[in-house]
Formats: C-alpha cells, sequence, structure tokens
C-alpha cells in the first residue's frame, strides 16, 4: 500500500494523432458475389436428387459460409496522423519513404513483372489500382508495400499530407 492516500499526479503524455484520415475497406465485387452465388447453386445439384428442399437449404448453407468467408478475410486500410495499417501490418508513418499509385496496365507490372519478392503484399483481384509505399526502415528488410486500392489518388495523398506532428 503506498504511504499517501493522495492522488498520484498525472504524466503529462503529448496529444496522439489517432484522427483517421483516410479509411478504406477491400470489399469484394459484385463479380465474386456473383461466382459465390453459383458455387452454392452447387449445394442444388448435389443434394436435389435426396429432395428438392435439401438441395436448396444446402444452397443457402453454402452460401452464409461464403459470404462469411469473404466478409471476415476482408482487408482494411487505415490512414492516421501516425500509422498506416494495411490488413494485418501496422507500420509508423515516420518509416514511409515515397509513395504512388498504378492504374492499367501499370498496375499489372507492379503486381506482375516489377514485383520484389519480399515485398508485403495487400493485393485483391478484384480491384485494378494498386499503391507502392516504400519502408524506410532499416530492420525491415521489406522494402516496400503494395496494396491494392479503389481510390489510390486519395490514399497517396493521406500519406504524403503532413500530419500534425510535424512530420516531413
Amino acid at each position: 500500500m503506498p504511504e499517501s492516500s493522495a492522488p498520484m499526479p498525472a504524466r503529462h503524455q503529448p496529444p496522439q494523432d489517432d484522427t483517421v484520415v483516410f479509411a478504406e475497406k477491400l470489399w469484394p465485387g459484385v463479380w465474386i458475389w456473383l461466382v459465390a452465388a453459383g458455387l452454392a447453386g452447387a449445394g442444388i445439384l448435389v443434394f436435389a436428387p435426396i429432395s428438392t428442399a435439401a438441395g436448396f437449404t444446402a444452397a443457402a448453407v453454402l452460401f452464409a459460409i461464403e459470404a462469411v468467408l469473404l466478409i471476415l478475410s476482408t482487408p482494411a486500410i487505415s490512414v492516421t496522423g501516425r500509422t498506416l495499417q494495411v490488413g494485418r501490418a501496422s507500420i509508423d508513418r515516420g518509416l514511409i519513404g515515397h509513395v504512388e499509385a498504378f492504374r492499367g496496365t501499370e498496375a499489372t507490372a507492379e503486381r506482375g513483372t516489377r514485383l520484389n519478392g519480399i515485398a508485403y503484399l495487400c493485393i485483391r483481384g478484384w480491384i485494378d489500382p494498386v499503391v507502392r509505399i516504400e519502408i524506410n526502415d532499416p530492420s525491415d528488410p521489406t522494402p516496400y508495400w503494395l496494396t491494392s486500392t479503389r481510390r489510390p489518388e486519395e490514399l497517396v495523398a493521406a500519406l504524403t499530407a503532413r500530419n500534425a506532428a510535424g512530420q516531413s
């Protein structure tokens, strides 16, 4: 027990800039949901010989399972004044170097022929544009992150903007 019952003074902590300046969920596109519905429809073919009700029930259950898996595996991109989070990976913005957006054939090349084998990837095949984010962390061998995004220009602007902490 402490010698005094007086409350201890609060330690002064610098303000933390956790304001989200960019956020995006990489939801599956419409055609992915159509493929999921088509795969679920296979349940009808498998169980219809038993009974029509069993076939439709199997299709509904399969689609529900696919939907849950698609929703739970959807990564998010979040930029705050201090950090960048892409999927499960997070990094301090002070360790971010050059940021560049790519669309069309350039995006395809970034995901293919120009891809570095040790880069961190958060790629979704149903989203064409990508953003390459160079990492300047001497303790991390990852040269850059490559992430899909439907709003590449906004993500680049959020990452290149100077935050309130005076990051340059």
